[in-house]
C-alpha cells in the first residue's frame, strides 16, 4: 500500500493538512486541470460539500465519482 504524501491546502484564508495517497493527489491535479480550477479551489469546493465526512475521505469520494461519471454514457 502506497504511504499517505500529507499536503498543506488553503480553505478559506486557513492552511489545513490532507493526506491521501499519491495517486489520489494525481487524481485530484488531474480534475482540477480538467474543471480549469487550482488543486486548492478544487479542495475548498470539495470542503463546502462534505458535510460531516472527513475531508480526505471526501477527496477520495470526489475521484471516485468523477471516474464513475466518465464511465457513463
Amino acid at each position: 500500500m502506497a504511504r499517505l504524501k500529507k499536503r498543506s491546502i488553503l480553505l478559506a484564508g486557513h492552511a489545513t493538512s490532507v493526506a491521501l495517497e499519491p495517486a489520489f493527489w494525481a487524481a485530484l491535479e488531474d480534475l482540477a486541470s480538467d474543471r480549469g480550477l487550482s488543486l486548492s479551489a478544487l479542495v475548498t469546493e470539495i470542503d463546502l460539500a462534505r458535510g460531516d465526512q472527513g475531508l480526505a475521505s471526501s477527496c477520495r469520494l470526489a475521484v471516485l465519482d468523477h471516474l464513475i461519471a466518465q464511465q457513463r454514457p
